[in-house]
């Protein structure tokens, strides 16, 4: 079992955890803004469990139909998630609005808030886990798990405060309009999360750090070719897919020209932990002098 399984598996059980926690807290107090709390928990435990599946899904090999493996698989769970929060957002609002119509004082707000501060402790360590394990282990269904916890540790500690103030000044209306800022906040988590996913399912291109780390080892291992251009790149989930085309001098052989191409292969998968590269060679008179990436020792430049 990988490492990104395990932790998708350790998400589903500290959901179920704080998801319990919290709805304790709320049952106990009848708080709007823990009742909140609580629902943005359900989906807490909905979308580890969507991360859990398209993780096991993402890891499966490439097969007869699909040549590129199933890697986007963690897109569409990050997509899920995204989704989810949007609904969560809308049914918080729906409870803060009859808060607002009906103001009800807090019941044991001590028992309350300590369980629900107990529980958001819980969800930041968690959430650190999953955001720095997901960003080593390249996988975009455990960054899009921890950073919509991070914004439930963030709404919790909103939670709280607001309950605190309530109880200090007895404006009681102040329990929904927490739980109505609580719906804002985790609505812009969702929005995030999914336009970040749907540049993965188009096929954005790589960052611009990681273009030019390529750039710079195709300039630096080319030596015995002319050029490269038409260099396009795309990530999906852990992999990252590089194609170009490598122009060669019209001396160079089949064996000589396959030998330059294992070479920048073989410092692409270095520097890029998961890269899939293709490499198109071509002979000097398809160079693109406008567009190319200039190799060291280029035989064009002498």
């Amino acid at each position: 079992m990988s490492n990104t399984l395990k932790i998708a598996i350790g998400s589903l059980f500290v959901g179920c955890l704080v998801l319990a926690l919290k709805a304790w807290s709320w049952w106990i107090t009848g708080s709007v803004a823990l009742l909140s709390d609580a629902l943005e928990s359900t989906v807490n435990v909905a979308t580890a469990i969507a991360a859990l599946v398209a993780i096991r899904v993402a890891e499966r090999p490439a097969d007869d139909t699909h040549n590129y493996g199933h890697h986007k698989a963690e897109f569409f769970s990050a997509v899920l998630e995204g989704v989810l929060i949007v609904v969560a957002a809308i049914l918080i609002l729906r409870e803060a609005w009859s808060g607002f119509q009906d103001p009800r004082p807090i019941l044991a707000p001590g028992p309350g808030l300590a369980l629900n501060l107990l529980a958001t402790a819980i969800n930041g360590w968690w959430c650190w886990v999953l955001i720095t394990s997901g960003r080593r282990e390249r996988s975009p269904a455990l960054v899009a798990d921890g950073k919509h916890l991070l914004a439930d540790v963030v709404t919790s500690g909103g939670v709280a405060f607001g309950i605190v103030l309530a109880l200090a000044t007895g404006w009681w209306i102040l329990d929904p309009a927490m739980a109505a800022l609580v719906a804002v906040n985790i609505l812009w988590s969702g929005i995030r999360v999914i336009r970040e996913s749907l540049s993965g399912l188009m096929d954005e291109a790589v960052p611009e750090k990681t273009l030019a780390r390529v750039r710079d080892v195709i300039a630096a291992e080319g030596h015995g070719a002319v050029e490269a251009h038409d260099l396009r790149t795309r990530h999906a989930g852990k992999a990252t897919f590089i194609d170009f085309h490598l122009v060669v001098p019209g001396t160079t052989s089949v064996f000589e020209a396959h030998e330059i191409c294992d070479r920048i292969e073989a410092a692409l998968h270095a520097a890029i932990p998961g890269s899939r590269i293709a490499i198109h060679v071509e002979p000097e008179h398809k160079a693109k002098p406008a567009e190319a990436i200039l190799v060291e020792g280029d035989p064009g430049q002498a």
